[in-house]
């Protein structure tokens, strides 16, 4: 009697229960896949912060430019660029993101 218990629920747990753990992990992974609403608001905001603190940055260097026109000369330039570079490609990214979100806001409906 014990036996035939041990087998029935070997075999539930192999074809059904297994199976269903594994389906189910795998449908909620791929739904945190996504970009939550609050998610896209962060990231939209902080793409402003950023754009907002990179104009700063341009007018204290016009301000420095007109005090001493050498200070550029004294202090790194290619991290400048490089910090430029990297905005642009956040910017490329976002664009990206929002052409996907309304590609697939179209398909939805």
């Amino acid at each position: 009697m014990m036996d035939e218990f041990m087998g029935f629920f070997a075999i539930a747990a192999i074809f059904i229960a297994l199976p269903w753990l594994i389906f189910h992990y795998v449908t909620k992974w791929k739904g945190q896949a996504t970009l939550t609403q609050p998610d896209e608001k962060l990231l939209e905001q902080l793409h402003d912060a950023a754009r907002r603190l990179d104009d700063r940055l341009c007018t204290i260097e016009r301000i420095m430019s007109a005090e001493d026109p050498e200070w550029r000369q004294k202090c790194a330039l290619p991290e400048r660029n490089r910090d430029q570079a990297l905005l642009e490609r956040a910017d490329d990214l976002l664009a990206e993101h929002e052409a996907l979100l309304s590609g697939s806001r179209k398909e939805r409906r």
